[in-house]
Protein backbone atom coordinates (compact mmCIF):
# COMPACT_ATOMS: atom_id res chain seq x y z
CA UNK A 1 0.00 0.00 0.00
CA UNK A 2 1.33 3.42 -1.19
CA UNK A 3 1.98 6.32 1.01
CA UNK A 4 -1.04 8.49 -0.51
CA UNK A 5 -3.41 5.29 0.59
CA UNK A 6 -2.42 5.44 3.92
CA UNK A 7 -3.29 9.01 4.08
CA UNK A 8 -6.34 8.33 2.32
CA UNK A 9 -7.43 6.18 5.52
CA UNK A 10 -6.39 8.71 7.79
CA UNK A 11 -6.61 12.51 6.43
CA UNK A 12 -9.78 13.40 9.07
CA UNK A 13 -10.53 10.58 10.63
CA UNK A 14 -12.97 9.70 7.79
CA UNK A 15 -12.71 6.80 4.81
CA UNK A 16 -13.63 8.12 1.34
CA UNK A 17 -12.86 7.34 -1.80
CA UNK A 18 -10.41 10.07 -2.98
CA UNK A 19 -9.95 12.15 -6.02
CA UNK A 20 -7.16 10.48 -7.54
CA UNK A 21 -7.49 9.91 -11.51
CA UNK A 22 -6.44 12.44 -13.74
CA UNK A 23 -7.36 13.58 -16.74
CA UNK A 24 -4.86 11.09 -18.17
CA UNK A 25 -6.08 8.34 -16.31
CA UNK A 26 -9.61 8.94 -17.59
CA UNK A 27 -8.49 8.75 -21.00
CA UNK A 28 -6.79 5.58 -20.09
CA UNK A 29 -10.26 4.31 -18.65
CA UNK A 30 -11.87 4.96 -21.60
CA UNK A 31 -9.74 3.64 -24.33
CA UNK A 32 -8.72 1.11 -22.39
CA UNK A 33 -11.70 -0.20 -21.48
CA UNK A 34 -13.33 0.12 -25.08
CA UNK A 35 -10.08 -1.36 -26.55
CA UNK A 36 -10.66 -4.81 -24.52
CA UNK A 37 -11.97 -7.21 -26.59
CA UNK A 38 -14.23 -6.16 -29.16
CA UNK A 39 -11.58 -5.25 -31.46
CA UNK A 40 -10.43 -8.53 -31.69
CA UNK A 41 -13.37 -10.51 -31.91
CA UNK A 42 -15.91 -8.72 -33.42
CA UNK A 43 -14.81 -8.19 -36.68
CA UNK A 44 -15.76 -11.81 -37.63
CA UNK A 45 -19.46 -11.31 -35.24
CA UNK A 46 -20.13 -8.44 -37.99
CA UNK A 47 -18.99 -10.12 -40.99
CA UNK A 48 -20.67 -13.17 -40.06
CA UNK A 49 -24.21 -11.30 -40.10
CA UNK A 50 -23.62 -9.05 -43.05
CA UNK A 51 -21.25 -11.62 -45.24
CA UNK A 52 -19.97 -7.79 -46.65
CA UNK A 53 -16.84 -6.43 -46.55
CA UNK A 54 -18.32 -2.42 -47.13
CA UNK A 55 -20.68 -2.79 -45.24
CA UNK A 56 -18.75 -4.21 -42.20
CA UNK A 57 -16.90 -1.27 -42.42
CA UNK A 58 -20.35 0.67 -42.45
CA UNK A 59 -21.25 -0.94 -39.53
CA UNK A 60 -18.07 0.26 -37.39
CA UNK A 61 -18.87 3.73 -38.81
CA UNK A 62 -22.11 3.74 -37.54
CA UNK A 63 -21.16 2.14 -34.41
CA UNK A 64 -18.46 4.75 -33.63
CA UNK A 65 -20.78 7.79 -34.51
CA UNK A 66 -23.37 5.91 -32.08
CA UNK A 67 -21.24 6.07 -29.08
CA UNK A 68 -19.57 8.64 -29.76
CA UNK A 69 -23.49 10.77 -29.79
CA UNK A 70 -24.00 8.42 -26.74
CA UNK A 71 -21.02 9.77 -25.08
CA UNK A 72 -21.81 13.27 -25.64
CA UNK A 73 -25.19 12.78 -23.79
CA UNK A 74 -23.56 11.12 -21.04
CA UNK A 75 -21.07 13.80 -20.52
CA UNK A 76 -24.50 15.97 -19.82
CA UNK A 77 -25.88 13.98 -17.51
CA UNK A 78 -22.26 13.07 -15.79
CA UNK A 79 -21.68 16.84 -15.26
CA UNK A 80 -25.12 18.03 -13.36
CA UNK A 81 -26.43 14.64 -11.79
CA UNK A 82 -23.90 14.33 -8.97
CA UNK A 83 -24.92 10.98 -7.78
CA UNK A 84 -22.65 8.48 -8.06
CA UNK A 85 -22.97 5.29 -9.88
CA UNK A 86 -23.42 6.25 -13.40
CA UNK A 87 -26.67 4.62 -15.03
CA UNK A 88 -28.14 3.75 -11.81
CA UNK A 89 -27.31 7.11 -10.33
CA UNK A 90 -28.84 8.98 -13.14
CA UNK A 91 -32.11 6.94 -13.77
CA UNK A 92 -32.70 7.14 -9.39
CA UNK A 93 -32.43 11.45 -10.00
CA UNK A 94 -35.12 11.77 -12.57
CA UNK A 95 -37.41 8.02 -12.11
CA UNK A 96 -36.99 7.10 -8.39
CA UNK A 97 -35.92 4.32 -6.47
CA UNK A 98 -37.61 1.47 -8.30
CA UNK A 99 -36.40 2.06 -12.39
CA UNK A 100 -32.76 2.55 -10.60
CA UNK A 101 -32.84 -0.81 -8.61
CA UNK A 102 -34.14 -2.31 -11.81
CA UNK A 103 -31.30 -0.98 -13.83
CA UNK A 104 -28.66 -2.15 -10.74
CA UNK A 105 -30.30 -5.41 -10.85
CA UNK A 106 -29.71 -6.57 -14.44
CA UNK A 107 -26.01 -4.32 -14.60
CA UNK A 108 -25.68 -7.16 -10.91
CA UNK A 109 -26.94 -10.44 -12.80
CA UNK A 110 -26.53 -9.84 -16.46
CA UNK A 111 -24.31 -6.99 -18.04
CA UNK A 112 -21.51 -6.44 -15.45
CA UNK A 113 -21.01 -9.99 -15.12
CA UNK A 114 -21.08 -10.82 -18.67
CA UNK A 115 -18.77 -7.95 -19.88
CA UNK A 116 -16.38 -9.17 -17.51
CA UNK A 117 -16.33 -12.82 -18.97
CA UNK A 118 -16.55 -11.56 -22.44
CA UNK A 119 -13.05 -10.03 -21.89
CA UNK A 120 -11.45 -12.46 -19.79
CA UNK A 121 -12.48 -15.03 -22.21
CA UNK A 122 -10.78 -13.44 -24.97
CA UNK A 123 -7.79 -13.02 -23.30
CA UNK A 124 -7.43 -16.69 -22.17
CA UNK A 125 -7.87 -17.47 -26.02
CA UNK A 126 -5.15 -14.95 -27.30
CA UNK A 127 -3.02 -16.10 -24.55
CA UNK A 128 -3.39 -19.61 -25.03
CA UNK A 129 -3.48 -19.47 -28.94
CA UNK A 130 0.94 -19.65 -28.83
CA UNK A 131 0.69 -23.12 -27.31
CA UNK A 132 -2.23 -24.21 -29.62
CA UNK A 133 -0.75 -23.54 -33.32
CA UNK A 134 -2.81 -26.67 -34.90
CA UNK A 135 -5.79 -26.96 -33.10
CA UNK A 136 -8.34 -24.64 -31.07
CA UNK A 137 -6.97 -24.78 -26.65
CA UNK A 138 -9.28 -26.89 -25.15
CA UNK A 139 -12.49 -24.46 -23.22
CA UNK A 140 -11.62 -25.97 -19.93
CA UNK A 141 -7.86 -24.13 -19.98
CA UNK A 142 -9.69 -21.41 -21.85
CA UNK A 143 -12.32 -20.87 -19.13
CA UNK A 144 -9.35 -21.81 -15.91
CA UNK A 145 -7.30 -18.95 -17.66
CA UNK A 146 -10.13 -16.15 -17.59
CA UNK A 147 -11.03 -16.91 -13.83
CA UNK A 148 -7.26 -16.93 -13.12
CA UNK A 149 -7.12 -13.15 -14.91
CA UNK A 150 -10.54 -12.01 -13.30
CA UNK A 151 -9.24 -13.30 -9.80
CA UNK A 152 -5.46 -11.68 -10.32
CA UNK A 153 -7.12 -8.06 -10.96
CA UNK A 154 -9.66 -8.77 -8.51
CA UNK A 155 -7.06 -8.63 -5.86
CA UNK A 156 -5.40 -5.62 -7.98
CA UNK A 157 -8.14 -3.37 -7.71
CA UNK A 158 -8.82 -4.42 -3.68
CA UNK A 159 -5.03 -3.30 -2.70
CA UNK A 160 -4.48 -0.49 -4.36
CA UNK A 161 -6.24 2.38 -6.74
CA UNK A 162 -2.77 3.25 -7.78
CA UNK A 163 -1.55 -0.12 -8.55
CA UNK A 164 -5.16 -0.20 -10.58
CA UNK A 165 -4.47 3.23 -12.44
CA UNK A 166 -1.06 2.64 -13.53
CA UNK A 167 -2.43 -1.23 -14.95
CA UNK A 168 -5.15 0.49 -17.09
CA UNK A 169 -2.27 2.90 -18.48
CA UNK A 170 0.43 0.44 -19.34
CA UNK A 171 -1.43 -2.17 -20.73
CA UNK A 172 -3.77 0.64 -22.72
CA UNK A 173 -0.75 1.98 -24.02
CA UNK A 174 0.53 -1.76 -25.32
CA UNK A 175 -3.05 -2.14 -26.61
CA UNK A 176 -2.35 0.88 -28.77
CA UNK A 177 1.18 -0.08 -30.15
CA UNK A 178 -0.35 -3.56 -31.21
CA UNK A 179 -3.26 -2.07 -32.88
CA UNK A 180 -1.10 0.12 -34.32
CA UNK A 181 1.34 -2.20 -35.52
CA UNK A 182 -1.84 -4.20 -36.94
CA UNK A 183 -2.41 -0.91 -38.73
CA UNK A 184 0.88 -0.32 -40.26
CA UNK A 185 1.43 -3.52 -41.79
CA UNK A 186 -2.30 -3.66 -43.22
CA UNK A 187 -1.41 -0.05 -44.91
CA UNK A 188 1.50 -1.74 -46.54
CA UNK A 189 -0.34 -4.58 -47.86
CA UNK A 190 -3.00 -2.53 -49.24
CA UNK A 191 -0.26 -0.28 -50.64
CA UNK A 192 1.42 -3.19 -52.62
CA UNK A 193 -1.68 -4.37 -54.22
CA UNK A 194 -3.35 -6.56 -52.61
CA UNK A 195 -6.70 -5.07 -52.82
CA UNK A 196 -8.51 -8.46 -53.95
CA UNK A 197 -10.44 -9.07 -50.65
CA UNK A 198 -12.41 -5.08 -51.73
CA UNK A 199 -13.84 -5.77 -55.04
CA UNK A 200 -17.70 -5.19 -54.78
CA UNK A 201 -17.54 -4.94 -51.23
CA UNK A 202 -21.16 -3.99 -50.82
CA UNK A 203 -22.64 -7.57 -52.09
CA UNK A 204 -23.27 -9.69 -49.59
CA UNK A 205 -26.57 -11.44 -47.22
CA UNK A 206 -27.49 -9.32 -44.84
CA UNK A 207 -31.25 -8.54 -43.43
CA UNK A 208 -32.94 -5.22 -41.39
CA UNK A 209 -32.79 -7.66 -38.75
CA UNK A 210 -29.06 -9.23 -39.43
CA UNK A 211 -27.32 -5.63 -39.75
CA UNK A 212 -28.98 -5.10 -35.83
CA UNK A 213 -26.63 -7.98 -34.91
CA UNK A 214 -24.29 -7.04 -36.68
CA UNK A 215 -24.60 -3.46 -34.58
CA UNK A 216 -24.28 -5.51 -31.26
CA UNK A 217 -21.32 -6.76 -31.87
CA UNK A 218 -20.21 -3.73 -32.97
CA UNK A 219 -21.43 -1.86 -30.54
CA UNK A 220 -20.03 -4.26 -27.87
CA UNK A 221 -16.66 -3.24 -29.34
CA UNK A 222 -17.51 0.22 -28.08
CA UNK A 223 -18.40 -0.83 -24.91
CA UNK A 224 -17.29 1.66 -22.33
CA UNK A 225 -17.86 5.14 -23.83
CA UNK A 226 -19.69 5.64 -20.43
CA UNK A 227 -17.38 3.62 -18.10
CA UNK A 228 -15.97 7.02 -16.77
CA UNK A 229 -19.18 8.15 -15.51
CA UNK A 230 -19.15 5.21 -12.99
CA UNK A 231 -16.03 7.13 -11.24
CA UNK A 232 -16.76 10.56 -11.05
CA UNK A 233 -16.10 10.53 -7.53
CA UNK A 234 -12.96 9.76 -7.83
CA UNK A 235 -12.06 12.55 -11.31
CA UNK A 236 -9.71 15.37 -10.54
CA UNK A 237 -11.96 18.43 -11.50
CA UNK A 238 -14.89 16.44 -13.38
CA UNK A 239 -16.78 19.34 -14.64
CA UNK A 240 -13.69 19.57 -17.16
CA UNK A 241 -12.22 16.43 -17.26
CA UNK A 242 -15.32 13.89 -18.13
CA UNK A 243 -15.91 15.97 -20.90
CA UNK A 244 -12.14 16.22 -22.18
CA UNK A 245 -11.77 12.43 -21.74
CA UNK A 246 -14.66 11.48 -23.51
CA UNK A 247 -13.54 14.01 -26.68
CA UNK A 248 -10.26 13.11 -26.74
CA UNK A 249 -10.72 9.44 -26.28
CA UNK A 250 -13.91 8.49 -28.55
CA UNK A 251 -11.58 10.19 -31.98
CA UNK A 252 -8.97 7.91 -30.77
CA UNK A 253 -11.17 4.70 -30.65
CA UNK A 254 -13.48 5.26 -33.56
CA UNK A 255 -10.17 6.05 -36.20
CA UNK A 256 -8.41 3.02 -35.04
CA UNK A 257 -10.98 0.76 -35.26
CA UNK A 258 -11.68 1.61 -38.46
CA UNK A 259 -8.56 1.14 -39.53
CA UNK A 260 -7.94 -1.91 -37.44
CA UNK A 261 -11.12 -3.29 -39.40
CA UNK A 262 -9.61 -2.03 -42.99
CA UNK A 263 -6.49 -4.06 -42.17
CA UNK A 264 -7.90 -7.50 -41.28
CA UNK A 265 -10.34 -7.17 -44.19
CA UNK A 266 -6.99 -6.52 -46.40
CA UNK A 267 -5.11 -10.08 -45.38
CA UNK A 268 -7.55 -12.00 -43.65
CA UNK A 269 -9.95 -13.91 -46.38
CA UNK A 270 -13.95 -13.91 -45.67
CA UNK A 271 -13.53 -17.68 -45.10
CA UNK A 272 -10.90 -17.29 -42.28
CA UNK A 273 -13.18 -14.47 -40.82
CA UNK A 274 -16.11 -16.54 -40.40
CA UNK A 275 -13.93 -19.85 -38.76
CA UNK A 276 -11.56 -17.57 -36.78
CA UNK A 277 -12.22 -17.15 -33.01
CA UNK A 278 -9.37 -14.88 -33.16
CA UNK A 279 -9.06 -12.75 -36.33
CA UNK A 280 -5.97 -11.13 -35.08
CA UNK A 281 -3.83 -13.94 -34.74
CA UNK A 282 -4.85 -15.21 -37.96
CA UNK A 283 -3.60 -11.91 -39.35
CA UNK A 284 0.14 -12.00 -37.27
CA UNK A 285 0.27 -15.44 -39.20
CA UNK A 286 0.20 -14.05 -42.21
CA UNK A 287 2.25 -10.79 -41.38
CA UNK A 288 4.43 -10.91 -39.09
CA UNK A 289 6.26 -14.19 -40.24
CA UNK A 290 8.67 -15.33 -37.29
CA UNK A 291 7.24 -12.57 -35.17
CA UNK A 292 3.79 -13.88 -35.23
CA UNK A 293 3.66 -14.65 -31.93
CA UNK A 294 3.72 -11.03 -30.87
CA UNK A 295 0.52 -10.66 -31.67
CA UNK A 296 -1.96 -12.74 -29.32
CA UNK A 297 0.96 -11.47 -26.38
CA UNK A 298 -0.06 -8.02 -27.31
CA UNK A 299 -3.71 -9.04 -27.67
CA UNK A 300 -3.80 -11.15 -24.25
CA UNK A 301 -2.10 -7.79 -22.93
CA UNK A 302 -4.88 -5.24 -23.82
CA UNK A 303 -7.56 -7.81 -23.06
CA UNK A 304 -5.91 -7.90 -19.85
CA UNK A 305 -6.09 -4.35 -19.15
CA UNK A 306 -9.91 -3.95 -20.60
CA UNK A 307 -10.98 -6.37 -17.82
CA UNK A 308 -9.19 -4.16 -15.27
CA UNK A 309 -10.95 -1.46 -16.21
CA UNK A 310 -14.55 -3.27 -16.07
CA UNK A 311 -13.93 -4.32 -12.83
CA UNK A 312 -12.81 -0.81 -11.31
CA UNK A 313 -15.53 0.63 -12.41
CA UNK A 314 -18.29 -2.90 -11.27
CA UNK A 315 -16.98 -2.44 -7.79
CA UNK A 316 -17.67 1.37 -7.84
CA UNK A 317 -21.52 0.87 -9.58
CA UNK A 318 -22.34 -1.80 -6.84
CA UNK A 319 -20.68 0.34 -3.84
CA UNK A 320 -23.00 3.33 -5.06
CA UNK A 321 -26.22 0.93 -5.40
CA UNK A 322 -25.15 0.07 -1.49
CA UNK A 323 -24.92 3.29 0.13
CA UNK A 324 -28.37 4.14 -1.90
CA UNK A 325 -29.83 1.12 0.56
CA UNK A 326 -30.47 -0.93 -3.26
CA UNK A 327 -27.71 -3.62 -2.36
CA UNK A 328 -26.60 -5.01 1.08
CA UNK A 329 -24.80 -2.41 3.11
CA UNK A 330 -21.62 -4.58 3.14
CA UNK A 331 -21.31 -3.77 -0.55
CA UNK A 332 -20.62 -0.07 0.18
CA UNK A 333 -17.63 -0.52 2.66
CA UNK A 334 -14.48 0.44 2.21
CA UNK A 335 -11.01 -1.22 3.10
CA UNK A 336 -9.80 0.93 6.34
CA UNK A 337 -6.05 1.10 4.47
CA UNK A 338 -6.58 0.82 1.00
CA UNK A 339 -9.51 2.40 0.64
CA UNK A 340 -11.25 0.86 -2.03
CA UNK A 341 -14.34 -0.96 -2.03
CA UNK A 342 -13.05 -4.53 -1.44
CA UNK A 343 -16.75 -6.20 -0.59
CA UNK A 344 -18.19 -4.99 -4.21
CA UNK A 345 -14.91 -5.97 -6.26
CA UNK A 346 -15.23 -9.40 -4.73
CA UNK A 347 -18.57 -9.76 -5.25
CA UNK A 348 -18.08 -8.41 -9.30
CA UNK A 349 -15.32 -10.85 -9.37
CA UNK A 350 -18.21 -14.19 -8.03
CA UNK A 351 -20.37 -13.36 -10.65
CA UNK A 352 -17.89 -13.12 -13.43
CA UNK A 353 -17.11 -16.35 -12.30
CA UNK A 354 -20.53 -17.99 -13.37
CA UNK A 355 -20.77 -16.61 -16.50
CA UNK A 356 -18.08 -18.73 -17.34
CA UNK A 357 -19.94 -21.85 -17.58
CA UNK A 358 -20.10 -21.29 -21.58
CA UNK A 359 -16.54 -19.88 -23.91
CA UNK A 360 -19.10 -19.18 -26.09
CA UNK A 361 -18.02 -15.24 -26.27
CA UNK A 362 -21.05 -14.51 -29.26
CA UNK A 363 -23.81 -16.66 -26.76
CA UNK A 364 -22.51 -13.66 -24.27
CA UNK A 365 -22.66 -10.65 -26.78
CA UNK A 366 -26.32 -11.51 -27.77
CA UNK A 367 -27.52 -12.37 -24.91
CA UNK A 368 -26.65 -9.10 -22.80
CA UNK A 369 -26.97 -6.26 -25.60
CA UNK A 370 -30.92 -5.98 -25.11
CA UNK A 371 -30.70 -5.36 -21.77
CA UNK A 372 -27.41 -2.85 -22.13
CA UNK A 373 -29.23 -0.74 -24.28
CA UNK A 374 -32.66 -0.66 -22.62
CA UNK A 375 -30.59 1.05 -19.53
CA UNK A 376 -29.10 3.05 -22.20
CA UNK A 377 -32.05 4.54 -23.45
CA UNK A 378 -33.42 4.80 -20.09
CA UNK A 379 -30.63 7.19 -19.10
CA UNK A 380 -30.92 9.53 -22.09
CA UNK A 381 -35.37 9.17 -21.71
CA UNK A 382 -33.53 10.51 -17.90
CA UNK A 383 -31.72 13.43 -19.50
CA UNK A 384 -34.79 14.74 -21.88
CA UNK A 385 -37.01 14.29 -18.05
CA UNK A 386 -34.56 16.72 -16.27
CA UNK A 387 -34.50 18.99 -18.68
CA UNK A 388 -38.57 19.28 -17.97
CA UNK A 389 -38.57 18.79 -14.40
CA UNK A 390 -35.18 20.46 -13.44
CA UNK A 391 -33.96 22.82 -15.64
CA UNK A 392 -32.44 24.98 -12.82
CA UNK A 393 -29.88 22.05 -12.32
CA UNK A 394 -26.50 23.42 -13.46
CA UNK A 395 -25.36 21.92 -16.63
CA UNK A 396 -21.75 22.77 -17.81
CA UNK A 397 -22.32 21.00 -21.07
CA UNK A 398 -25.33 20.86 -22.51
CA UNK A 399 -26.49 19.14 -25.90
CA UNK A 400 -28.41 20.23 -28.31
CA UNK A 401 -31.76 18.39 -28.01
CA UNK A 402 -31.54 16.17 -31.51
CA UNK A 403 -28.58 14.51 -29.96
CA UNK A 404 -30.15 12.69 -27.25
CA UNK A 405 -33.83 12.52 -29.16
CA UNK A 406 -31.56 10.85 -31.85
CA UNK A 407 -29.86 8.52 -29.61
CA UNK A 408 -33.25 7.17 -27.66
CA UNK A 409 -34.69 6.58 -30.74
CA UNK A 410 -32.00 4.69 -32.05
CA UNK A 411 -31.65 2.83 -29.05
CA UNK A 412 -35.54 1.94 -29.06
CA UNK A 413 -34.60 0.42 -32.97
CA UNK A 414 -31.83 -1.51 -31.34
CA UNK A 415 -34.07 -3.09 -28.60
CA UNK A 416 -37.01 -3.60 -30.44
CA UNK A 417 -35.76 -5.11 -33.64
CA UNK A 418 -34.06 -8.28 -31.93
CA UNK A 419 -37.32 -8.86 -30.45
CA UNK A 420 -38.51 -10.92 -33.46
CA UNK A 421 -34.78 -11.92 -34.41
CA UNK A 422 -33.66 -13.29 -31.36
CA UNK A 423 -36.85 -13.76 -29.02
CA UNK A 424 -35.21 -16.37 -26.78
CA UNK A 425 -32.66 -13.80 -25.60
CA UNK A 426 -35.34 -11.21 -25.06
CA UNK A 427 -38.08 -12.99 -23.43
CA UNK A 428 -34.66 -14.39 -20.54
CA UNK A 429 -33.03 -10.44 -20.77
CA UNK A 430 -36.66 -9.35 -20.20
CA UNK A 431 -37.51 -12.02 -17.51
CA UNK A 432 -34.15 -11.04 -15.72
CA UNK A 433 -35.22 -7.51 -15.31
CA UNK A 434 -38.72 -8.01 -14.68
CA UNK A 435 -37.29 -10.63 -11.70
CA UNK A 436 -36.01 -7.54 -9.85
CA UNK A 437 -39.84 -6.08 -9.11
CA UNK A 438 -40.71 -8.43 -6.33
CA UNK A 439 -37.09 -8.44 -4.76
CA UNK A 440 -36.87 -4.60 -4.55
CA UNK A 441 -40.68 -4.64 -2.76
CA UNK A 442 -39.55 -7.65 -0.18
CA UNK A 443 -35.76 -6.80 0.42
CA UNK A 444 -35.79 -2.42 -0.20
CA UNK A 445 -39.23 -1.34 0.08
CA UNK A 446 -40.39 -3.33 2.61
CA UNK A 447 -39.64 -1.23 5.83
CA UNK A 448 -41.12 -3.43 8.37
CA UNK A 449 -39.12 -6.70 7.98
CA UNK A 450 -39.47 -9.32 10.43
CA UNK A 451 -37.01 -8.84 13.21
CA UNK A 452 -34.93 -11.86 11.75
CA UNK A 453 -33.93 -10.46 9.04
CA UNK A 454 -32.36 -7.08 9.98
CA UNK A 455 -31.00 -8.75 12.73
CA UNK A 456 -29.60 -11.57 9.86
CA UNK A 457 -28.26 -8.62 7.45
CA UNK A 458 -26.27 -6.93 10.68
CA UNK A 459 -24.72 -9.77 11.24
CA UNK A 460 -23.50 -10.65 8.44
CA UNK A 461 -22.39 -6.83 7.78
CA UNK A 462 -20.76 -7.31 11.03
CA UNK A 463 -19.31 -10.33 9.67
CA UNK A 464 -18.31 -8.61 5.99
CA UNK A 465 -16.32 -6.13 7.86
CA UNK A 466 -14.23 -8.33 10.27
CA UNK A 467 -13.01 -10.90 8.02
CA UNK A 468 -12.21 -7.88 5.34
CA UNK A 469 -10.85 -4.72 7.26
CA UNK A 470 -13.83 -2.61 5.98
CA UNK A 471 -15.74 -0.01 7.50
CA UNK A 472 -18.96 2.27 5.91
CA UNK A 473 -18.35 4.80 4.31
CA UNK A 474 -17.48 8.39 5.14
CA UNK A 475 -17.60 7.54 9.11
CA UNK A 476 -15.70 4.68 9.35
CA UNK A 477 -17.32 3.13 11.90
CA UNK A 478 -18.66 -1.21 12.98
CA UNK A 479 -22.42 -1.51 11.41
CA UNK A 480 -24.44 -1.71 14.42
CA UNK A 481 -21.96 0.18 16.79
CA UNK A 482 -20.91 3.81 17.64
CA UNK A 483 -18.35 5.61 15.09
CA UNK A 484 -14.64 5.48 16.83
CA UNK A 485 -13.17 8.72 18.12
Amino acid sequence: MGSEDAAAAAGDGKVVLKRKITLFNGVAIIVGTIIGSGIFVSPAGVYKETRSVGMSIVVWLASGLFSALGALCYAELGTCVRRAGGDYGYIREAFGPLPAFLSLWVQLLVLRPATQAIVALTFAHYATAPFFTEVAPPSDAVRLLAAVCLCLLTAVNCMSVRWAMRIQDIFTVAKLAALAAIIVAGIVHIGSGHTEYFDNPMAGDYSMGSLVLALYSGLFAFGGWNFLNFVTEELQDPYKNLPRAIWIAMPIVTLTYVLANLAYFAVVSPEEMLSSAAVAVSFGNRMFGAARWTVPVFVALSTFGGVNGILFTSGRLFRAGAAEGHLPVAFAFIHVRTCTPVPALLFTCLTSLMMLTTSDVFVLINFFSLVLWLSVAACIAALLYLRRSQPQLARPIRVSLALPLLFLLCCCFLVFVPIVVETTNTLIGLGISLSGIPVYYIFVAWERKPKIINTMSENFAIGVQKLLEVVSPEEGEIAGSPAKT
